[in-house]
């Protein structure tokens, strides 16, 4: 006689697996998602959980279909419905507030402005360099340089999550109308609008999308953080492009030019201590740790993320993100002792 194996009901524990099992693979294209949305590393981490949270929450209702594009709804719907509760609904870049400054004009900082974030290139891994859809208009490397970023967030967020889920991940007008639980007509319509702002405040930003750094680009890299490190103000300002640009937020005011920047510069390092720069690298581009030796505490501290916009064999633009607390999501330590720096052991202020 044949005896029937007994009927084992699923556990909550055989639930946790599965979801974590289907949705883990997506977190981290999750999060880059979040942060084009929002243009806020940290606000972006808040709303990956956030979305994640609830689609652990609502797993039994989960169809068995596309766990990507699950994630993404929910994700999508969470950044629509923070920014509508939010005071602001875009972040900039100080070069998008005003016109360029001369250095005599900057003042205090602008702390009141929601200033874009970078984006650790150490966040990227897996995702960076995937191939969009045929149907996208933007590359993966273009849609997380900090230009790109720059111009999405002065889209409505209903024509900017538009935007991301058609001309960056590549999903056809029906699917995101049925994400965002609207009309393809609707879709196609904000899609149009935010294409033409697009053309109107991006088109002559638009960076050179490059790889890696060539092997060029790494000596004239490896130049410039010589120079930040020396003080050295006019090999500084020979690796720049003749109108390059340095934005500073949290301050308004921004430089272009390279003498006024080298002018800039010049003054400013003569009332800082040493400087040490760490290499990394975010939103797709080359970037720096600065570190400032304070002789008050006798350690190095965090000072500001660079990004750097290469242009062939030249700097373009500097944006210097002056907020320590950046260091944290690059895995950098807020401060460094004294003699962690090889050969700066006792960094003197330069008059």
């Amino acid at each position: 006689m044949a005896i029937e194996s007994p009927h084992i009901e699923p556990t909550a524990d055989d639930a946790n697996r599965d979801f974590e099992r289907l949705a883990e693979p997506f977190r981290r294209e999750i999060r880059l998602h979040c942060y084009r949305m929002l243009g806020s590393l940290h606000e972006a981490e808040d709303l990956v959980q956030e979305t994640y949270l609830r689609a652990w929450r609502s797993f039994a209702s989960f169809d068995g279909g596309s766990m990507s594009a699950w994630l993404y709804k929910i994700a999508t719907n969470a950044c629509l419905n923070a920014l509508e509760s939010s005071k602001h609904q875009q972040r900039y870049l100080p070069d998008q507030l005003g016109p360029a400054v001369e250095p005599s004009a900057f003042g205090a900082p602008a702390t009141e402005i929601p200033w874009l974030e970078p984006y650790p290139d150490s966040n990227l891994e897996g995702i960076a360099d995937a191939t969009p859809n045929p149907e996208a208009l933007f590359t993966a490397r273009e849609s997380v340089q900090l230009a790109f970023v720059a111009a999405i967030q002065q889209l409505p967020p209903r024509q900017r999550a538009a935007l991301m889920l058609c001309d960056v991940l590549g999903w056809a007008s029906a699917e995101a109308a049925q994400l965002l639980e609207s009309t393809t007509a609707s879709i196609n319509s904000a899609l149009q609008r935010a294409r033409e702002t697009l053309s109107k405040n991006y088109s002559d930003r638009r960076p050179t999308i490059q790889s890696p750094p060539t092997a060029a680009q790494q000596e004239l890299l490896g130049r410039y953080l010589q120079a930040w490190e020396g003080h050295n103000v006019d090999n500084f300002v020979a690796l720049l492009k003749e109108d390059a640009a340095a934005v500073m937020p949290p301050w308004l005011q921004w430089l272009a030019g390279r003498e006024i920047i080298g002018a800039f510069f010049a003054g400013a390092w003569k009332t800082c201590g040493g400087l040490h720069l760490v290499p990394t690298a975010a939103n797709g581009q080359p970037a720096f740790a600065v570190y400032e030796f304070s002789s008050a505490n006798e350690q190095w501290n965090a000072h500001s993320i660079q990004v750097i916009t290469l242009e062939k064999d030249v700097i373009a633009q500097m944006t210097i993100f002056i907020e320590p607390r950046l260091f944290d999501s690059f895995g950098l330590p807020q401060t460094l002792p004294r003699d962690a720096v090889a050969g700066r052991a006792h960094p003197q202020h330069i008059s």
